[in-house]
């Protein structure tokens, strides 16, 4: 599959970086604290979805606040277990600095520690304190692209959850998807690719990006 771009937007955890392994228990921690399972979690839905809208979904509005703070730095210490997804660092490194960003759900704090950790360091990143609205609303992404002064329909979005597909579908971009949390068939997007070793990107004459999936 061959794509026609100028920037790419990438998710962070399990698209650019392997997280999960270290999230889920610090998230084990964090609930059973409060006298809830990970059941409850997956209950309300878990990823791709900002901490503050699951434990709002979870826990009375007095509590969330500390709750939330308490998350975040459970999930910053954690952070040293996290490794980046096959093929991330080299696709990165073969794009201009302004021509991607990362577009995640997740805080600053907690996004920059991990992407860091896996040697990874955005120009843009595009957390969960700088959109109006979160995915599956297409608002993160179209922030992203302003922010690098891109045509929201010259944008690729990478990503691989549904909710964050479903918002780059929203934001009229194309989109690929890693298999890395979900069966293919789950994801609906332009093109499937297990890791992002899978993805090559060409700079045109003209400037643009060329860029092959497969």
């Amino acid at each position: 599959m061959h794509f026609s771009a100028d920037a790419l937007l990438f998710d962070s955890d399990e698209t650019l970086v392997h997280s999960v392994r270290t999230v889920v228990p610090a998230w084990t921690r964090w609930v059973e604290s409060y006298g809830l399972t990970p059941e409850d979690v997956l209950r309300v839905g878990f990823h791709g979805r900002p901490a503050a809208a699951i434990a709002g979904d979870l826990l009375p509005a007095g509590q969330v606040p500390e709750a939330l703070r308490r998350l975040e730095d459970a999930e910053v210490a954690a952070a040293s277990g996290v490794t980046p997804v096959p093929g991330a660092v080299e696709l990165l490194a073969s794009l201009p600095s302004d021509r991607w960003a990362v577009v995640t759900s997740g805080t600053r704090r907690v996004a920059m520690a991990r992407l860091t950790r896996a040697g990874i360091t955005p120009e843009c990143l595009i957390a969960v304190e700088d959109a109006p609205e979160h995915k599956p609303h297409p608002a993160p992404f179209l922030v992203a692209a302003e922010r690098l002064g891109v045509d929201p329909a010259r944008c690729i979005v990478v990503e691989d959850a549904p909710v964050g597909l479903e918002a780059a579908r929203a934001a009229g971009m194309a989109t690929i998807a890693l298999t890395t949390t979900h069966l293919e068939e789950e994801l609906k997007a332009d093109a499937v690719a297990a890791d992002l070793t899978a993805v090559t990107v060409r700079i045109t004459e003209t400037g643009g990006l060329e860029v092959v999936v497969g």
